[in-house]
């Protein structure tokens, strides 16, 4: 259970931040790093919800709720000998956690119709945030394979971040009138 009492502890002022395993790291770390872009993420998906009035808003809210377990999984870092699994102590994100993802990517998809161009980030006002969303997850992935190539990740994460930028994707189409809204790229029309 979170409690906090005081925003501000100023134990951060020297430029460092607390992890779960108590712990402190530089605030330009590659985790700090990763655990911002997540942050900014979920943040970039609240403005998304915010135009949502249908059960997208709910499903969306659900991601937003994994991603804090997603950002409390990358300020645990891993111990010797780490399998990922969470216990009572430690909070990773989980293989039906993806899962879940991708059956909801599979849900939308289904009323999609197929892809014959890339298309342009835009549409209506809740697909163009859905676009920003998704290249805020892409950016989060960036972080956390920086991350991943310095020390252990949790495998199922980057999964998850990877999934979730595909659900936004996917989202920003179904938001464009089931894709119809779509704009598509045109390669060197501009010449």
């Amino acid at each position: 259970m979170v409690k906090l009492n005081k925003i501000y502890t100023r134990t951060g002022d020297d430029g460092t931040t607390g992890l779960v395993d108590g712990s402190r790291t530089s605030k330009n770390s590659l985790r700090m790093e990763a655990i911002g872009a997540v942050d900014e993420t979920n943040s970039a998906i609240g403005l998304l919800v915010a135009q949502l009035h249908s059960i997208n808003a709910d499903v969306v809210h659900h991601f937003q709720n994994d991603l804090f377990d997603l950002g409390a999984d990358l300020a645990t870092p891993a111990g010797e000998n780490e399998d990922f699994a969470p216990s009572e102590m430690v909070l990773r994100i989980v293989p039906s956690q993806v899962e879940h993802v991708e059956r909801s990517i599979d849900a939308l998809n289904e009323h999609l119709s197929p892809l014959t161009s890339f298309i342009l980030p835009g549409g209506t006002e809740p697909a163009a945030r859905a676009h920003i969303a998704r290249a805020s997850a892409r950016r989060a992935e960036r972080a956390m394979v920086a991350l991943a190539e310095q020390e252990p990740v949790n495998p199922a994460a980057l999964a998850y971040i990877n999934r979730l930028s595909d659900y936004l994707f996917v989202l920003a189409r179904s938001l464009n009138d089931h894709g119809r809204g779509d704009i598509t790229w045109k390669p060197g029309a501009n010449r």
